[in-house]
């Protein structure tokens, strides 16, 4: 049994209950147990008396008084860091919002959504840790690529599925994305619109622009504004897309000259052009977040998910603030 600890929250674990938190680090800690340190101040974030389903954030300081369980440790989640955790703390520590509806997620950069070639993990399989009562397993209502990080929602029931997917189908729902890119778009804010089509390639699936007229194509229209650009090199951008195509919001920021950094299939720069030192060669898009109807008619759902750990760095390096998008959007 260990004295008192000092922990201080990770970036990837922005936003999450102080149980489910709890639950992470010290999985061995009855809920009771936790309820009473609580209740009776031994536990506190940043000095202060905290509840069960107080959310926390990064830099935030929790007090933990001597226990007699074990500290698993923890740090940022990223798809490498969750091999060999059990899944149903991988998506304790994932969760943003639950109610008796539906769970969002902040899915980490790498993780596939589902199934696929060379896909050993996916978060489809991982939901099989969570069902209920009745054996329902919550079900998936949209997709986020493998390698884009952020907002997930997930309906768990069968007829929350159903006016989720419903939301998606009709396009009420709100969804905003963080990107870097390459260069600076020649407007600072506009409306990309053009037709997409899939081919095959020896690494996988790619979409390009397709040709007037050509078939199979699907059209796809997606909204950006500028937030701030570091020089001439690079610029952050906020995305938002109406419709939902494969790798839209990739190929839409390439065909303004924009690649989205870390893009493995649609970047393609000059000889010229070094990355930037310090900057991680991974995708920089990220799920922000999510307006949508609630499924049983009660509002409206509005999430944030906090950056991934790659692009924190990237932000700080650059000397972005997150507050400048907020402020404008």
């Amino acid at each position: 049994m260990a004295g008192v600890e000092q922990l201080t929250v990770e970036p990837g674990e922005a936003g999450m209950r102080l149980d489910r938190w709890f639950k992470a680090h010290y999985p061995g800690l009855g809920f009771g147990h936790l309820q009473k340190l609580l209740r009776s101040g031994q536990v506190r974030v940043d000095g202060r008396r905290a509840k069960s389903d107080t959310r926390i954030e990064p830099g935030q300081v929790v007090r933990i008084p001597p226990l007699e369980v074990d500290r698993k440790e923890g740090h940022a989640l990223t798809a490498k860091s969750i091999r060999g955790q059990d899944d149903g703390d991988v998506l304790a520590k994932m969760l943003l919002f639950e109610d008796d509806k539906l769970f969002v997620f902040n899915k980490p950069a790498g993780l596939a959504v589902q199934g696929g070639s060379g896909v050993t993990r996916h978060v489809d399989d991982m939901l099989e840790a969570w069902r209920n009562k009745k054996g329902e397993k919550p079900r998936l209502v949209h997709r986020l690529d493998r390698d884009t990080s952020g907002v997930l929602v997930v309906a768990r029931t069968r007829l929350a599925a159903m006016n989720l997917a419903k939301a998606f189908r009709e396009r009420v729902t709100k969804k905003v994305y963080w990107a870097l890119v390459k260069g600076v778009p020649k407007k600072r804010e506009g409306r990309v619109s053009s037709w997409l089509v899939k081919e095959p390639g020896p690494e996988g699936d790619r979409m390009r622009v397709a040709r007037h007229g050509e078939p199979d194509a699907d059209h796809a229209v997606s909204n950006y504004r500028v937030v701030e650009q570091a020089g001439m090199t690079l610029t952050w951008l906020e995305m938002e897309p109406y419709t939902g195509r494969t790798h839209q919001l990739r190929v839409h920021a390439a065909s303004i000259g924009c690649p989205i950094i870390g893009d493995p299939k649609y970047f393609e720069a000059d000889q010229n052009w070094e990355f930037p030192g310090g900057i991680q060669n991974r995708l920089h898009l990220h799920a922000r977040r999510i307006i949508i109807p609630h499924p049983d008619g009660s509002g409206v759902v509005d999430v944030t998910a906090p950056l991934p750990p790659h692009m924190v760095q990237s932000w700080n390096l650059l000397g972005f603030d997150e507050a400048d998008a907020e402020s404008e959007g």
